[in-house]
């Protein structure tokens, strides 16, 4: 990818602190961004913060501390970010979880439903205002070949009646698609663009300690999959290219366009989907932008 020059843009990155996130916050900043890493264990987070800020030569690198499984963290998450940077360019929604049998977190939502969707749902509608201050703008989330496998069954949203670490991903993966192409449209001229990816197939540890069939496809990536600088790639195209300029409503594979499964059009399905997930995220949903600044809580770099 030719050099972009990223200066004076702000972009946000979910599960940063490894894998294709880790990759994507250090090229990023590498291009002159201000990177803003939301990571879930502290200690990662500031090892790969200081690592990313002496490989990009940018002491404009930050970061949130945050367990996105959780939705209080999620708001809270968009709190501190908004009480600090009243501009974000681009969001891109990249952490994921999942589990070998079905948790539930102190929320009472499924781990993968809440980590994966719900999560990056509720953080990019509590950064909305900002993002439109902020224009043009850039949503993205890192989906997954996966999302072909989903099926989003209204009785079984959550795995409550029959629960597979399989499943859940592939479902979660087909939710980010419907709640890409569903803000989309709802976002139609206002400068902002939402878009989604698949990473490859790529070597990272997102499926370590899991049993099963994502266990084994996860060891089978790992002995046969790119790298997550590779991996990166397609993210990196969504957030800086000024060929998608302007492109919105995609599913993108290898930096190209490409046509995501056939049920993952179905708009009657995705409006659903969006009236449900409202509700579930409903008590955390007031925008981030919107509240107090608290007066010494702006923390420095």
């Amino acid at each position: 990818m030719a050099a972009i020059n990223m200066q004076g843009k702000v972009c946000l990155v979910t599960g940063s602190s490894s894998g294709i996130g880790k990759a994507t916050a250090r090229e990023l900043a590498r291009m002159g961004a201000t990177v803003v890493m939301v990571c879930r264990n502290r200690a990662k987070g500031e090892a790969t913060q200081a690592e990313i800020k002496e490989a990009s030569a940018n002491a404009q690198v930050d970061l949130i501390v945050a367990d996105l499984s959780e939705l209080s963290q999620v708001r809270r998450a968009a709190s501190e970010f908004t009480q600090k940077y009243p501009q974000l360019h681009v969001l891109i929604n990249n952490a994921g979880g999942l589990k070998s049998e079905r948790e539930v977190t102190t929320d009472g939502l499924e781990y993968a439903f809440a980590t994966n969707y719900l999560a990056p749902f509720l953080l990019t509608q509590l950064l909305l205002d900002t993002l439109k201050a902020s224009v043009p703008a850039r949503i993205i989330s890192v989906s997954s070949a996966g999302h072909t496998l989903g099926r989003i069954d209204f009785a079984n949203l959550q795995g409550e009646q029959r629960y597979s670490p399989s499943r859940a991903y592939a479902d979660t993966k087909l939710a980010q698609l419907y709640y890409t192409y569903e803000l989309a449209e709802q976002l139609k001229g206002t400068g902002i663009t939402v878009n989604a990816l698949h990473p490859g197939a790529v070597a990272t540890n997102f499926n370590d300690n899991l049993r099963g069939l994502v266990g084994l496809i996860g060891a089978f990536n790992n002995l046969v999959g790119t790298s997550a600088e590779k991996g990166a790639q397609t993210t990196l195209y969504l957030a800086t290219s000024p060929e998608v300029e302007g492109v919105s409503g995609k599913y993108f594979s290898k930096c190209k366009q490409t046509p995501s499964s056939k049920r993952s059009y179905d708009v009657a399905v995705r409006k659903r989907l969006w009236q449900v997930s409202e509700e579930l995220i409903r008590p955390y949903a007031q925008s981030a932008a919107n509240e107090v600044r608290p007066r010494g809580e702006i923390r420095t770099m």
